[in-house]
């Protein structure tokens, strides 16, 4: 697969194979890219993908495995290139509400590392490095490192400043649920994976972990041959089988065509160690929002034993927007998938509620406008007497939402009018005051 990229044809099967020469062959730049590709990458594409690459908020950074997934010959369609590298000619301009950190995480932190937001769960976020850099990632204010727009406050694993959070964790019995993400908790060495592990398996109330990582869908070789690191993730889930406790791996496969025989191999790896794995997905124009796509991922995830759990509506964070759908796109697409498969493999659409609602179930608004694009969600366990608002892309609505919209530039007090309308229409919230 990777003989076609020019500047690999030589490269054989073992060196490929390698965790280590992937890390260290990673194309992180435009440079890079020329180099590696050569010509087969275009003078026209070239051009695009720099403009793409001015406005964006990542810096570029992908693996040879990834990168030799995309069809180079129809790369503008291309729905791997989609997701790492964007085009300025497919770029829209930001949403009127989008937010830098749409969800509160930093808003919710607990500690400078975690944040809690529901009751019995917690987010600790012990790095902002990983492998690869997805265009439309949810931290891209801190993930990435800083680029032309943007100055960002990144990080690595830094052992010494977890004290904080791991006390915060013990103090608070209600705590069950800790996921380790980032960043991805691939780029953790494994030491710093036993670490984490065995301290929060060794606090009594927490009762299950999860290892957030997109390493199995764009370095699966982390899994085959860093056996360092697989042998550090084993320990931690044989220990918190021991303790009757759950330890999993989150991946993260957006499109069926970053399944391959070396996925299968990884979760072959997974599997023969007893290690599971779950797959949350984001919901993304031209990727996944058709149901022949969404479908195909689906069934490819279960068939090597990934059991699809979360679709998320795509953030309302910047250089995203042609990336994003409606909700309504989302809706009936999750109306397509139920029944169409066991249901244990029917993940769940979610619209994560900007401001800091949490998941909520596509279809569990309180109240939701197609043509101005507008959608009202509650969530009273997690913050109650507060409306979230979250807005489709105004390029996909009808010329009624457009215009809309363009008066709300103009007049923003206009968009306030509506969402007051909206709420008086809650009658959740009429009932509780």
């Amino acid at each position: 697969m990777w003989k076609h990229i020019p500047a690999w044809k030589q490269v054989s099967r073992n060196e490929f194979s390698d965790y280590t020469w992937q890390i260290q062959n990673s194309v992180s730049s435009i440079k890079g890219l020329t180099d590696v590709l050569q010509d087969r990458l275009t003078e026209r594409l070239l051009v695009d993908l720099q403009e793409g690459l001015k406005k964006a908020p990542m810096n570029v950074r992908m693996t040879p495995y990834l990168l030799s997934l995309i069809d180079w010959e129809h790369a503008e369609l291309d729905p791997i290139r989609r997701q790492f590298l964007p085009l300025g000619s497919q770029l829209l301009e930001d949403h009127p509400r989008y937010k830098e950190d749409s969800l509160h995480e930093d808003e919710d932190k607990a500690t400078p590392y975690l944040t809690h937001r529901y009751v019995d769960k917690a987010l600790f976020l012990p790095t902002t490095i990983c492998p690869v850099y997805c265009s439309y990632c949810t931290r891209s204010r801190v993930v990435g490192g800083s680029t032309s727009l943007r100055d960002k406050p990144t990080y690595g694993a830094r052992k010494n400043e977890w004290t904080e959070t791991f006390d915060y964790i013990r103090d608070h019995q209600e705590l069950e649920d800790i996921v380790i993400s980032g960043g991805d908790s691939a780029m953790l060495r494994p030491e710093q994976i036993t670490f984490i592990g065995n301290t929060l398996l060794n606090i009594p109330h927490v009762r299950r972990i999860r290892f957030a990582t997109k390493g199995i869908a764009i370095l699966p070789m982390q899994f085959t041959s860093n056996e360092a690191w697989i042998q550090a993730l084993a320990k931690v889930s044989d220990l918190g089988r021991s303790l009757y406790k759950e330890v999993c791996v989150h991946t993260h496969f957006g499109s069926e065509f970053e399944i391959s025989d070396w996925t299968m191999q990884a979760m072959q790896r997974c599997m023969d160690l007893g290690i599971r794995v779950r797959n949350q997905s984001v919901l993304l124009r031209g990727v996944n929002d058709s149901f022949e796509s969404m479908f195909r991922l689906i069934k490819k995830l279960s068939y090597i034993n990934v059991q699809p759990y979360y679709v998320y509506a795509h953030d309302m964070v910047p250089g995203c927007e042609h990336l994003r759908t409606t909700i309504g796109t989302a809706k009936e697409l999750s109306k397509n998938i139920q029944g169409a498969t066991a249901g244990f493999n029917v993940p769940r659409i979610v619209c994560d509620a900007p401001g800091g609602g949490g998941k909520r179930e596509i279809s569990s608004h309180d109240f939701y406008d197609p043509i101005l694009g507008i959608s009202a969600w509650t969530a009273p366990r997690v913050k109650p007497d507060h409306v979230f608002y979250y807005y489709d892309p105004i390029e996909l609505l009808p010329d009624e939402g457009r215009a809309f919209w363009n008066r709300v530039r103009k007049s923003p007090d206009l968009l306030t009018d509506v969402q007051s309308e909206f709420k008086s229409q809650i009658p959740s919230l009429q009932e509780h005051h």
